[in-house]
């Protein structure tokens, strides 16, 4: 199972760390937060060590749907209810930054970059689409409302935000990494202090940034409480249907639709990790009604790390950690989510002010219907019976017949049939 851009891009090789080493920053993670963070890192002049702990891309960077917008679903009537107005408003611009930083890199590379409409739909509540409107509205930006989609999916409407964009993120960032300092194959066990402990070396650095999708460091920050993670599938369609934009339902377990060449990225089936859900068997079955000409090309899924409050996770690890870093809990839209962390934590690093920093503060408010949500599914997980638990906080584990892992309830660590870790937070693999 491997993703449509993995399978059509050519990748460079990084070395293996093999000894102690010494450098200011240590970046931990190669998906696309952690390559933009050292990307900028390294236009300002700062030496740092990106570390991987298997290939750069290899997670969930890699089996995106790519889409490069700052409509995030119905976000900003939520975040405008639960956070305030002038919450919603940063969220918005600083969103469009990121965006704009991207539309400014990819005319520089070959990535298939592409102007699309984003289109946000609902199939039952108008009134969905009316509130979004008009919390929109408050923030200052002009939404539009569109009644009549061209999909084979009855919908109330959506709110479309012209002039957002689409690529291939692996042609993208491996024209990016191509001149980083890269570690690849580079797992880091453990810290101490700000000091990295990986298989065949150390990394000793100044300040560290954690940009590990689930953050992997429990006695910091409570994550573990803060983050869930949420499981969607992604299959690839030939003869099926151009859309000429991009869709995607506001519902959790809804489709979304948007073209690359000649194939249609269909998506959905999604569910918590290490609960029952479609999967692909759902798009298929959908694709053979809608689509009964249509061939499939590729199938991949995604793990998607979701916040209490819809805001991303970016800056100090914690109150009490001031080199230690982090960027997680992009809510399903990681591709302006990852630009701006990127963008905030090199500023941070290179002692500038950022605009943005308090929105996405990781130290704020906790106090959120989801946090006990996911305290009350990891007591009843810690609570089922299981030979197989978790490492990361010994949760128990549930067979996932249709992916053939291992996958855990409370946090979303994911293992293979022979106990290797797939998904972290958990940083090693199942004892046997």
């Amino acid at each position: 199972m491997r993703s449509l851009w993995n399978e059509t891009v050519s990748r460079h090789v990084f070395p293996t760390l093999e000894s102690d080493i010494r450098t200011e920053v240590l970046i931990i993670g190669g998906g696309i937060a952690g390559i933009l963070t050292a990307y900028f890192l390294q236009q300002n002049g700062v030496p740092y060590i990106l570390a991987e702990k298997d290939r750069i891309c290899g997670g969930t960077t890699g089996n995106t749907t790519a889409k490069i917008t700052y409509q995030h679903g119905l976000t900003y009537h939520k975040i405008l209810r639960g956070s305030g107005l002038e919450k919603a408003r940063m969220y918005l611009q600083a969103n469009c930054a990121a965006f704009e930083k991207y539309a400014a890199l990819c005319q520089e590379i070959d990535c298939g970059y592409e102007t699309k409409n984003n289109y946000v739909y609902v199939t039952d509540d108008r009134q969905k689409l009316d509130d979004e409107l008009n919390a929109l509205s408050q923030i200052g930006y002009d939404a539009v409302f569109v009644k009549d989609l061209p999909l084979p999916v009855d919908t109330a409407g959506a709110v479309c935000f012209e002039d957002q964009a689409q690529f291939h993120p692996l042609r993208f960032l491996y024209a990016i990494a191509k001149d980083l300092n890269i570690y690849e194959h580079t797992f880091v066990r453990e810290m101490d202090g700000t000091a990295a402990v990986t298989d065949r070396g150390q990394i000793r650095a100044d300040k560290v940034i954690v940009t590990t999708h689930f953050p992997m460091l429990n006695k910091h920050g409570s994550y573990f409480l803060k983050l869930y993670q949420h499981r969607s599938y992604v299959i690839a369609l030939e003869n099926a249907q151009n859309v000429s934009g991009m869709y995607v339902d506001d519902s959790k377990t809804g489709f979304s639709f948007r073209n690359y060449n000649n194939l249609l990225l269909l998506g959905g089936g999604g569910h918590r990790t290490g609960k029952s859900g479609g999967n692909w068997n759902e798009l298929r079955r959908f694709a053979g009604e809608a689509y009964p000409d249509a061939v499939e090309r590729y199938c991949w899924a995604a793990q998607d790390c979701m916040s209490l409050d819809h805001i991303p996770y970016i800056g100090n690890y914690s109150r009490n950690t001031p080199d230690l870093y982090v960027a997680s809990g992009f809510h399903k839209w990681g591709m302006t989510g990852a630009m701006l962390a990127a963008m905030m934590l090199s500023d941070r690093i290179c002692g500038r002010h950022n605009d943005f920093a308090e929105a996405f503060d990781p130290s704020r408010s906790i106090l959120r219907t989801q946090l006990f949500v996911n305290g009350l599914e990891s007591v009843r997980n810690l609570a089922t019976p299981s030979k197989k638990r978790c490492p990361h906080l010994g949760c128990a584990l549930k067979w996932n017949p249709d992916e053939h892992s291992w996958d855990c309830a409370c946090h979303g660590s994911r293992f293979d049939e022979s106990g290797k870790v797939l998904d972290n937070p958990a940083n090693g693999d199942l004892k046997s």
